[in-house]
């Protein structure tokens, strides 16, 4: 920390902004990292930012998401960055430096040991893109602790009272966000950034700022310093190295910060030399004069904790439970924290609004609703068991039970006043239902969906297109519904003014698990009072195939109060939970972070996000709702996988002996169901959560059937 606050000492002794750079740990490659940092102090570098690579990087643009996908092929880790930082200290490395990232790798790191090592390593502190306020401050505690430096964000959409708060935990300086969006170079600077910089100087008690995002040029690098105490650069670093020749990375690296700070990286008279303050246990040499310290008892004030409660009754404290347990949270950059706010706010006063209400049922016949339950008279005949019900969500207008939220979000938009609609997808049918209420309410709409998925789902995305949205696939990663969302949040943060984000499963940052839960609760609503009508008392159990979790959580939510009712989710199991290909969270993952939320993901050792399989492109994602895990740790309900020859058993089942052709992801409920059946009394009640009809995944049975049909004894020759 010591090592920062004197770096920009130095700097505003000197007359000139503190030149900040960036960098990708491993790439292009593992051996050239280390090289690479010491041109970045040759050319003239007061601090370094070492960027831990992460394989969902939601803040990074292009540039930078590139050479994560590179260094991650590289296989680094953060044990590997560590010692990059060892090597290039033992190597003479005097700036100070800073790791940069995403909050997951650190989660299965472990914060403590983290701290640890990277004192030990020659690491100066952290800056951590998307770790909300509550936790931000025990980590910034956990770093003071062990003499290391916390680095928080702030944007340009950044509320008062958030920057009051983010500015108090600032010890060594703030970096500021000069524009909304994604990380990477542009042709022009923020206009507004002289108002941004006045208000975080306003609150920021004589800490320095560094601005960066668009900053490339000489030009830039002079304009923001004289505003700024430093100046901060990326993505322009990862473009020098890309376009360098191989093996002349380095050398690049150097002439590129020479021309940009106009130094040739000869050392101050007045630089710091010694590896103990690369150590952070530093005392200024007596040789060296600046113009004063930063201390912490110049930031820190009274108590932070106590400074967030107070800032809870000036509009900072959510209405709506952002956790569910330990699960929840809006783990996103800061340039969403606002938009997120300004959404919580207009969904609290909605949903305690009749007149909204009264709105979303006037659509019900649009819609399709109520909707149907019956019993599946053949279906039980044949398992022998409790009655096997069907709440029937494929019947609904676009075929699922994804126009449910998509329809009551649309109303959200236009009460935000945003005529733009961004959304993920994966099977296509919450792509359909965006597409279908964007084409009623006239919106622009604009669908994310993986090249993987395009593919599988080549109907809905014809559907898609002839409701007149825009079809976006990404080729990047796994190109499934995980990519989706990426891609979705990234241009969602590029554009929050004009655009709202449906996101169509219970996941993602707070208030969006809760609002889709709420538009998704018709289902286990609807299904509690026809139960009663028909059968005079509620289920016994309800099933609900699990993805993200949106049919599930709405099925499940009405009854999880209701002790005598099991609720019983079941995941995609691919190949097998023993294998490495299978799409089942709750069944095989782990806790930590993905796309803002702290819920199960499936993910490595070191933190990264793994691939996913399915035979169902619906289900096919890392992660689930934070609802849903906790009440996995509650045993509130049980989630088991159905592998994808399990599956089609349920889809065999359901289409020849109900006539009812569900979709993949229904089909994995149908099976668990099945089962569960054959352990229940036959005067007992199961309803299943038919999400979807079957009609898009026709032809991805036909070209598995193939190798899956001998499997199951089914032979469906045409």
């Amino acid at each position: 920390m010591e090592g920062i606050k004197k770096t920009f000492a130095r700097c505003k002794r000197d007359e000139r902004p503190a030149f900040v750079t960036y960098v990708t740990a491993g790439y292009p490659s593992v051996a050239a990292t280390v090289p690479i940092m010491l041109a970045l102090e040759a050319g003239g570098a007061d601090i370094i930012e070492l960027g831990v690579p992460f394989t969902d990087p939601i803040a990074d643009g292009p540039t930078i998401q590139t050479a994560n996908t590179i260094a991650l092929k590289n296989k680094v880790t953060t044990s590997m960055c560590l010692q990059m930082v060892r090597d290039a200290r033992a190597k003479g490395l005097k700036a100070p430096v800073l790791l940069m990232g995403y909050y997951n790798p650190v989660l299965s790191y472990g914060e403590d040991r983290l701290i640890k090592d990277s004192r030990e390593a020659g690491v100066n502190g952290f800056i951590m893109v998307d770790l909300p306020p509550e936790e931000a401050v025990k980590f910034r505690n956990h770093c003071k602790s062990g003499g290391l430096s916390y680095v928080p964000l702030i944007a340009p959409a950044t509320s008062e009272a958030r920057m009051k708060l983010l500015c108090s935990i600032a010890d060594s300086f703030i970096y500021v966000v000069s524009r909304m969006g994604v990380t990477g170079a542009t042709g022009t600077l923020n206009t507004g950034l002289p108002d941004l910089l006045k208000r975080v100087h306003l609150w920021s008690n004589n800490v320095p700022a560094a601005v960066g995002f668009g900053v490339s040029t000489r030009d830039h690098f002079l304009s923001v310093g004289s505003i700024a105490e430093g100046v901060v650069i990326g993505s322009h670093i990862i473009t020098t190295i890309a376009e360098a020749a191989e093996g002349q990375e380095a050398q690049a690296v150097q002439k590129y910060c020479s021309e940009i700070s106009g130094r040739t990286g000869e050392p101050s008279t007045t630089r710091e030399v010694g590896m103990i303050e690369a150590l952070n246990e530093a005392r200024e040499p007596e040789n060296v004069q600046v113009d004063g310290v930063i201390t912490d008892k110049d930031t820190d004030g009274p108590g932070l904790v106590d400074q967030i409660e107070a800032l809870n009754t000036d509009g900072f404290n959510p209405s709506l439970p952002a956790r569910f347990g330990e699960f929840g949270g809006q783990y996103v950059p800061e340039s969403l924290m606002d938009c997120l706010t300004e959404l919580e706010d207009c969904f609290n006063k909605a949903k305690d609004d009749p007149e909204f209400w009264k709105e979303y049922q006037s659509y019900y016949p649009y819609m399709g609703r109520p909707g149907q339950l019956h019993l599946a008279e053949r279906l039980t005949e044949h398992c022998g068991g409790a009655n096997l019900w069907l709440k029937r969500e494929d019947l609904n207008h676009t075929g699922s039970h994804k126009i449910n939220n998509a329809l009551g979000q649309a109303l959200l938009a236009r009460r935000l006043g945003k005529n733009e609609i961004i959304a993920e997808t994966g099977a296509g049918q919450h792509g359909v239902a965006t597409a279908t209420v964007c084409a009623k309410f006239g919106m622009k709409c604009t669908i994310f969906m993986g090249a993987e998925d395009v593919r599988r789902q080549a109907l809905n995305v014809f559907r898609i297109k002839l409701l007149g949205a825009q079809v976006i696939a990404v080729e990047s990663g796994t190109k499934t519904l995980r990519d989706s969302v990426n891609e979705a949040l990234r241009s969602w943060v590029t554009n929050l003014s004009t655009t709202h984000y449906i996101i169509g499963s219970a996941i993602g940052p707070h208030p969006f698990p809760t609002i889709v839960r709420t538009f998704q609760s018709v289902i286990g609503n609807e299904t509690k009072m026809q139960m009663q009508q028909k059968r005079g008392k509620l289920p016994d159990a309800v099933v609900a195939c699990v993805g993200g979790g949106s049919n599930a959580v709405g099925m499940f939510y009405p009854f999880s109060n209701d002790p005598s009712v099991k609720l019983l989710g079941v995941e995609a199991g691919g190949d097998g939970v023993h294998t490495a290909k299978h799409s089942a969270t709750l069944t095989g993952g782990t806790k930590g972070v993905l796309h803002g939320v702290r819920t199960y993901v499936l993910q490595n050792e070191h933190g990264q996000i793994t691939d996913t399989h399915s035979i169902s492109a619906g289900l096919d994602y890392p992660g689930v709702g934070p609802e849903l895990s906790s009440w996995k740790d509650s045993e509130r309900a049980k989630f088991i996988a159905a592998t994808d020859a399990e599956a089609l058993i349920g889809f065999r089942m359901l289409s020849q002996l109900e006539g009812i052709i569900p979709a993949l992801e229904s089909a994995h409920g149908i099976y668990g169901a099945m089962e569960l059946a054959k352990t229940m009394k036959k005067d007992e009640d199961i309803v299943i959560c038919l999400s979807g009809r079957g009609d898009k995944d026709v032809q991805s049975v036909a070209d598995e059937l193939p190798n899956l049909g001998p499997q199951i004894g089914w032979d469906l020759r045409f």
